[in-house]
């Protein structure tokens, strides 16, 4: 049976536990926008589960009053994927970060995303670990200068979503901490997805790496470096909304066009639930300087989830079982 929808506000899934978070965290926007998204959503607490690994963002578990678990280093999937199993009536979050859900967990995320359980993950991206202190994560950009790359990180950096993309997620989003009312929005569209659902965050550790995204977060600056995506609108960008994307040709890089320089049909309008992965692929490739950050949902595309293709073969066995019984007489005792 359908759990009646709750009538309540974020504070209702707030637990009494002190938040531990460095005064400035981006964490703690997630925290405000999460909440208030259940409460949008209406949903119970003891329907609620939350599973975390390790790092700052995997505290998250201890300041909400639903259930929980904070599990080991980039396992969080792991436990997540064996509770949607047994209970896929539960509403299942992963909380993880960019070093948890990548470095370690990084196999974890891929096979997360190609079974495609209904679940959220919420990856917390501050390209930094910062729990230990501060080294580079696998995130971090070139040349970043950390405790760990005292001369410059030289490896690139792991794109989250072009990774969940290609592994199959079917809901892939990005969002910035300090943009709440998108933030709100993504995640209830996250939980009514069924299907995985990646969402990335883009939050400021203000101790380690304070000018990670300096740039999109700041809403004087927002306009001129994101590009938001809407369904169904055009890929407007730029400072005064006089700028789109065009792509010359087949499996080509982008090209920023004036808008008043194309005809209305030549301006490409957001489609997240395009079967191919190469627009959205195109799309989480976006980075400064040459491109904006795309923000908003990505990719979202209708298909089987794992819990209903096992109980699905699991009722296919047990009939084949039964019918195995049945027309054996030694089993019956009548051989």
């Amino acid at each position: 049976m359908a759990t009646p929808a709750v009538k309540s506000s974020k504070s209702f899934y707030r637990s009494s536990n002190a938040v531990r978070w460095c005064s400035g965290c981006g964490d703690f926007h997630v925290l405000n926008a999460l909440t208030s998204a259940w409460a949008s959503l209406g949903l119970a607490k003891e329907k609620i589960t939350v599973i975390s690994g390790i790092g700052c963002s995997s505290r998250l578990p201890y300041y909400t009053s639903t259930y929980g678990f904070h599990t080991i280093h980039g396992r969080a999937p792991t436990v997540a994927m064996g509770l949607k199993i047994t209970r896929p009536d539960l509403s299942v979050w992963i909380v993880t970060g960019d070093g948890d859900g990548l470095s370690i967990g990084g196999n974890h995320f891929i096979h997360l995303a190609r079974r495609n359980p209904n679940i959220t993950l919420l990856l917390f991206n501050n390209e930094i670990y910062g729990l230990t202190k501060g080294q580079a994560s696998p995130t971090s950009k070139p040349g970043l200068n950390t405790k760990s790359t005292p001369g410059g990180a030289l490896e690139q950096p792991i794109n989250a979503l072009s990774l969940a993309i290609t592994s199959g997620a079917s809901f892939v989003a990005r969002v910035i901490d300090t943009d709440l009312p998108m933030m709100r929005q993504i995640f209830q569209d996250a939980h009514n997805h069924q299907g995985l659902s990646v969402v990335e965050i883009l939050t400021t550790c203000v101790v380690f790496n304070e000018q990670a995204f300096k740039d999109v977060e700041s809403r004087g600056l927002r306009a001129k470096h994101t590009l938001e995506l809407r369904q169904g609108k055009p890929l407007i960008m730029g400072e005064k909304k006089d700028q789109t994307l065009t792509w010359p040709h087949h499996f080509s890089e982008p090209t920023i066009t004036g808008l008043s320089s194309l005809p209305s049909d030549r301006i490409i309008h957001h489609d997240p639930s395009q079967k191919s992965i190469i627009y959205s692929l195109s799309l989480a490739e976006l980075k400064p300087p040459k491109y904006p950050i795309a923000t908003g949902i990505l990719r979202q595309v209708e298909g089987d989830t794992y819990e209903s293709l096992l109980a699905q073969r699991n009722n296919e066995n047990y009939q084949t079982l039964d019918e195995i019984l049945g027309q054996n007489s030694f089993i019956k005792g009548t051989g």
